[in-house]
């Protein structure tokens, strides 16, 4: 079994940075960061589009979404994970990488304010993760944990 670092403490090596969580200790780790999670279905099976699964998702993914709650200081709703009905691509939701968000003025306002905007309502980190505004949610991607 893995043990990863604490929010906010470096994960050291690339091995666990990039390691695959389940689902449980996925929810596990956002809820002891305060950040909750919903599904429109009610549910956490990875195979159903209506439901907000963690499944496989990077722990880099989860250690980003924990910096960007902790940095912004703005409550944080996930309703996208690694549940299939997402775009396909190598940095995609199955694969790990990215996680949907509530819409909020906080969260709003943090990434806008905050990050740099590189057109079609995109926004980068320092880091280099994209902040993707969709319409009715954030999309992230993260390629790293932010700086954690």
């Amino acid at each position: 079994m893995l043990t990863l670092g604490a929010p906010g403490v470096s994960i050291a090596g690339d091995v666990e940075a990039n390691a695959k969580l389940t689902h449980a200790q996925a929810a596990s780790r956002l809820s002891a960061a305060g950040i909750t999670w919903s599904s429109s279905g009610g549910c956490s099976d990875r195979n159903n589009p209506t439901c907000t699964s963690f499944t496989q998702i990077n722990s880099a993914t989860i250690s980003g979404i924990i910096t960007l709650k902790s940095a912004s200081g703005c409550a944080i709703n996930v309703t996208g994970g690694t549940e299939t009905g997402h775009a396909d691509g190598t940095y995609s939701h199955w694969n790990g990488y990215k996680l949907d968000t509530s819409l909020s003025t906080c969260l709003q306002n943090y990434i806008t304010g905050t990050f740099t905007s590189i057109g079609g309502s995109k926004w980068q980190s320092g880091s280099g993760n994209i902040y993707y505004l969709e319409g009715n949610h954030w999309d992230i991607t993260y390629y790293n944990c932010g700086g954690c």
